[in-house]
């Protein structure tokens, strides 16, 4: 196991136990759901339509593909017991030359579609915790965090960070002992 795997609970446990620290005021905390800002945002919206139309025409492509290797399959299976070896054989052929086409396209398509979505996410997520960020500064808000199960912590004030709090109280009460010290050997002569 992962010492990454545990650290989202620790984070949420560190933040809600800051929380509980500040005895000085209120604290205020906003929940965002960061994929449907994300998503619905006008900027993704036009992306979206953009990477449509520019992948319309390979998606075509993979679509005709697709209906020419299914018209040879149809071909081989009706023409089984009516048609020649010879010709069947072609059939079988040119059938698994289409699937392999087929597949090509389907994922020469799907890698750059994928591609240009988390190029596009990627900046888009970066510039909404920019936003998110500042909303929270001019708000006064403390923390925010995401509404989604395992809501990440998107925005936290700095004086809510234990993190240099933490590590002195854990090597407090977890001290490492010294490394004990080695007598210096005698010069070899």
């Amino acid at each position: 196991m992962s010492l990454r795997m545990g650290f989202r609970p620790v984070a949420v446990c560190s933040a809600i136990f800051a929380l509980s620290q500040l005895a000085s005021g209120q604290v205020k905390v906003a929940v965002i759901n960061l994929q449907d800002a994300v998503f619905k945002s006008a900027e993704i919206q036009k992306a979206d339509a953009e990477m449509q139309a520019k992948y319309k025409p390979r998606q075509d492509e993979v679509n005709k593909a697709t209906t020419d290797y299914n018209d040879v399959v149809e071909k081989f299976k009706a023409g089984q017991g009516k048609l020649g070896d010879a010709v069947l054989a072609d059939l079988q052929t040119q059938g698994q030359r289409k699937q392999r086409e087929l597949q090509r396209l389907q994922e020469d398509l799907n890698a750059d579609v994928e591609r240009d979505r988390n190029d596009i996410l990627s900046k888009a997520t970066q510039k909404m915790g920019d936003v998110v960020k500042k909303l929270a500064e001019d708000k006064g808000v403390d923390l925010v965090v995401d509404s989604l199960p395992g809501g990440a912590i998107l925005y936290s004030k700095p004086a809510l960070d234990l993190t240099t709090d933490a590590i002195a109280a854990y090597d407090k009460a977890y001290p490492v002992a010294a490394a004990p010290v080695q007598p210096a050997k005698p010069a070899a002569k």
